[in-house]
């Protein structure tokens, strides 16, 4: 009988043991960790995937991230998705993002990419007050601009575009003309690269990235941009305002605050009104 309850005893002891084995996870190294929560799917400036339409940004920690990609198919699978999100958003060809990107960084392991996540060769330009490094490209030690994290590279690249009068053309070709926005990207000044245009579609068809542009126009972007609406306001200048801050603030270039208050260079001054015109 004791030896029966000692079995019983031993058997249960089994069983515990078994179904407290730990599930294991597994996270791709470098993607970017971004919770699918409603409630805590938020980019930097607060506003949620749902009712912002936006890619929701990770947190700005003060760091450097870095971001290691394998090959060009790996960047394509990696920033896929926000590309998307930015064509839903500003209007620019998902593919054309993506061929961009891919160009401009050397699929993410170029050397001014891994040192600055910049992956559109934006340079510094006038009124950019944000991190930067030098680095050697149309002549010697030239400014580029630097993010902390590859994401913050993508949304500074549509904002980029569509806030530049130069680029403002495009906007009105086809959001799928893939061909078109190429070409006008060099016409504008992008690149000086002759053979620029040619290049990004051979990406393009090469990666059959335009399949992405399609999958964004299926599930309702209208190809052809309708009339902009916009909200014309004003903002009072403030203790610790600066231009840079306030075109952050109302997601506009410094260039067109600029233009829409006539003002020669950056300087602003407390009590000073802006005009503001914004996008509805």
């Amino acid at each position: 009988m004791i030896r029966r309850i000692i079995y019983v005893l031993i058997a249960a002891l089994l069983l515990t043991s078994c179904g407290a084995k730990k599930r294991r996870t597994t996270h791709r190294k470098g993607a970017p960790v971004i919770s699918n929560s409603e409630n805590t799917n938020t980019n930097r400036s607060g506003d949620t995937k749902e009712d912002s339409g936006l890619y929701p940004m990770p947190d700005d920690t003060g760091r450097f991230e870095r971001f290691p990609i394998s090959d060009t198919q790996d960047y394509i699978e990696t920033f896929a998705e926000i590309a998307q999100y930015e064509m839903r958003a500003y209007g620019i060809p998902a593919s054309i993002t993506l061929a961009q990107g891919i160009l401009e960084s050397g699929s993410g392991r170029g050397e001014l990419t891994l040192k600055t996540n910049n992956h559109f060769g934006i340079k510094c330009h006038t009124g950019w007050q944000g991190e930067f490094d030098f680095h050697d490209d149309d002549a010697k030690g030239e400014c580029f601009r630097k993010y902390n994290h590859p994401m913050y590279s993508f949304r500074d690249h549509s904002i980029f575009l569509s806030t530049r009068s130069r680029y403002a053309f495009l906007f009105n070709l086809k959001r799928d003309d893939y061909k078109r926005w190429a070409h006008g990207l060099r016409q504008a000044g992008y690149a000086t690269d002759r053979k620029y245009p040619q290049k990004l579609i051979a990406l393009i068809e090469r990666y059959d990235l335009h399949k992405y542009d399609e999958a964004v126009v299926e599930n309702g972007l209208s190809t052809v941009r309708e009339p902009r609406q916009y909200e014309v306001f004003t903002h009072e200048v403030r203790k610790g305002d600066t231009l840079y801050g306030i075109s952050k603030r109302y997601d506009i270039s410094v260039d067109e605050l600029r233009r829409l208050n006539n003002l020669k260079d950056n300087m602003i001054s407390i009590g000073q009104m802006l005009n503001i015109r914004v996008a509805q």
